[in-house]
């Protein structure tokens, strides 16, 4: 839909970019960033690994604090407290507090005293763009769009990936469109931390297929998600990927293969309600928890 979706920067470059972010939050020393830098220069590649290693969405207060303390740290540089700002009104949105979030975002650009880098435009217009699915949900599409283009152009194929897949959630009628030209961007990757983009485009592609009655087109989607998920995803998605072909397998009728699914996933978590939930249903015939 956007065929210049395809980040500037050559594949060998990109990569190595993401290797670095790849790297376990502990192992990770910071470098400084320079705040003015050519445009088509991205963000230290460190910047991804700081966030994960801050972010714990079982707790999005908590993750605001962290973000705030931050956004105002005095010894970062104006391209790493806007990164982390952005950050902030994402959690700030998780707990229902978009008016907040975007009053944070607003005041980015304030940051630097001349152009703002692409990448934290990106960065902006990407976290604008999930406020507004909750608020202004027809305002979203063109944020995220703008999202996906800056981010390409800061040559930065992770951002670009985020704002794809949140545009195949978000994009009524288009919803396969962006998901094919996210798993499109991520042929040839090598990265662990990229690839595992390949899981949320699978598996909500699998969602969107099921929703519309095509069960064994969305068998295959979240099939590709578990391979992804096996390969580098963490533990949670491994089981939430399984889950959802067990639950497409009911659908297909294909009930003994998913109880046997079910049913070793109940082996490794024996309190998740929604793998006891499909059991139940698989056996007694009683209502599921819709994902």
């Amino acid at each position: 839909m956007l065929s210049e979706l395809e980040p500037a920067a050559d594949d060998a470059a990109d990569d190595a970019v993401d290797d670095a972010a790849a790297v376990e939050p502990a192992d990770v020393v910071p470098h400084p960033v320079e705040p003015a830098r050519p445009e088509s220069a991205r963000l230290e590649p460190v910047e991804q690994a700081l966030i994960d290693r801050l972010w714990d969405f079982a707790d999005a207060g908590a993750s605001a604090e962290r973000f705030r303390a931050a956004s105002d740290d005095p010894t970062a540089t104006p391209v790493g407290r806007a990164v982390m700002a952005t950050q902030l009104a994402r959690a700030l949105g998780l707990q229902g507090m978009a008016d907040e979030g975007f009053q944070v975002l607003d005041a980015v650009p304030g940051v630097f005293d001349g152009d703002v880098p692409a990448e934290v435009r990106a960065r902006v217009a990407l976290e604008r763009g999930r406020l507004l699915v909750g608020e202004r949900p027809a305002e979203a599409v063109p944020e995220l769009t703008l999202a996906a283009r800056a981010a390409a152009q800061a040559g930065s194929v992770f951002l670009v990936l985020d704002a794809l897949h949140v545009l195949a959630l978000n994009d009524a009628g288009h919803e396969e469109e962006w998901a094919a030209e996210g798993l499109d961007l991520l042929e040839g990757r090598r990265n662990a931390r990229t690839l595992r983009w390949g899981i949320a485009l699978h598996h909500n592609l699998g969602w969107f297929k099921l929703d519309a009655g095509r069960a064994p087109g969305a068998l295959a989607e979240f099939e590709r998600a578990v391979e992804f998920a096996d390969r580098y995803g963490s533990a949670e998605q491994q089981q939430v990927a399984r889950w959802s072909v067990g639950r497409c397998l009911r659908v297909l009728g294909r009930t003994d293969e998913a109880l046997d699914l079910q049913r070793s996933l109940a082996e490794l978590r024996p309190d998740d309600p929604y793998v006891q939930a499909e059991i139940e249903a698989l056996t007694a015939g009683e209502p599921t928890i819709e994902a």
